[in-house]
C-alpha cells in the first residue's frame, strides 16, 4: 500500500516527514486496520541503517580512544577525563544547530564523531603540561593553572585557525555546499565550545580527581612507597 498524506512544505528533514505520517495518516489506517503492516523504504530506510552504523563505530572508536589514553596514562580514570571534551564538544554542536536553524542529520552525526579523536588533542596537551609541573615540584592546583595558562595561546590559535578555514564552506550558499553544511556545523561549533570550556572544566577536575587520589601521580607514588 502506498500512502501519501499531506506534508507541511516547511519540513525538508526527512525523520520530521516520516514522524508526521506516523502521527498523521499512518495512524489513522492503522486504527482501522490493525491487522496492517507498516514500513518505509527507501531513503528513510536507508536513513535509519547509516544513523545505527555510525553509532556503532562511534562507540569502537571511543573505545580506541579509552585503551590508548589508558596505556598512556597508566590510569582508569584519567582517559575518561580528557574524554570529557567529546560530551563538550556535543553542546556546541547542538547549539550551532540550533542558532543557524539547521536539522540533526547523518552528515551532522558524521561530523561530530569526527570530533571524536580532535578535541581531546587540547585536553592531552594540557594534562601533559599538568604532569610536567608536578614533576617540577608544584602542587596539583598551580600545576593545573600554570599549563592552563602556558597552553591557552596555542590551543586559541590551533582552534582559531581551523573555524576559520571551515568558514567559506559554511558561509557558502550553493546547493552544493547546503548538503554538507551541517557536518561543517558540527565540527566548527563543536571544537569551538570543546576548546573554550575544555580550559576551564579540565584543570578544575584534574585537580578534583587528585583530592580523591584518583590520578595516576598518586598510584605511582603508592607503588614506590611499597616497593621501599
Amino acid at each position: 500500500i502506498t500512502v501519501i498524506g499531506d506534508i507541511d512544505p516547511n519540513v525538508a528533514n526527512t525523520q520530521e516527514i516520516i514522524n508526521q505520517l506516523r502521527r498523521g495518516v499512518v495512524a489513522d489506517i492503522l486504527a482501522e486496520n490493525p491487522a496492517l503492516r507498516v514500513s518505509f523504504e527507501g531513503e528513510a530506510k536507508e536513513g535509519s541503517e547509516t544513523s545505527a552504523s555510525i553509532m556503532q563505530t562511534f562507540v569502537f572508536g571511543l573505545l580506541g580512544v579509552f585503551i590508548i589514553l589508558s596505556v598512556q596514562f597508566r590510569s582508569y580514570f584519567e582517559p575518561v577525563m580528557v574524554m570529557l571534551a567529546i560530551p563538550l564538544a556535543l553542546i556546541g554542536t547542538l547549539l550551532g544547530h540550533l542558532l543557524l536553524g539547521f536539522d540533526i542529520t547523518n552528515p551532522s552525526m558524521i561530523g561530530f564523531v569526527s570530533l571524536a579523536g580532535i578535541v581531546v588533542n587540547d585536553s592531552i596537551l594540557l594534562v601533559t603540561y599538568i604532569k610536567k609541573h608536578q614533576a617540577e615540584g608544584m602542587s596539583t592546583h598551580d600545576s593545573a593553572v600554570n599549563a592552563a595558562r602556558e597552553r591557552f595561546r596555542a590551543v586559541f590559535i590551533t582552534t582559531a585557525t581551523t573555524i576559520a578555514g571551515m568558514l567559506p564552506l559554511l558561509l557558502e550558499t550553493s546547493r552544493q555546499a547546503q548538503v554538507l553544511q551541517p557536518l561543517v556545523v558540527s565540527l566548527t561549533f563543536g571544537i569551538a565550545s570543546s576548546t573554550l570550556l575544555i580550559l576551564f572544566v579540565l584543570p578544575s577536575l584534574y585537580c578534583i580527581l587528585d583530592d580523591f587520589k584518583l590520578t595516576a601521580k598518586h598510584h605511582l607514588d603508592e607503588a614506590a612507597s611499597q616497593a621501599r
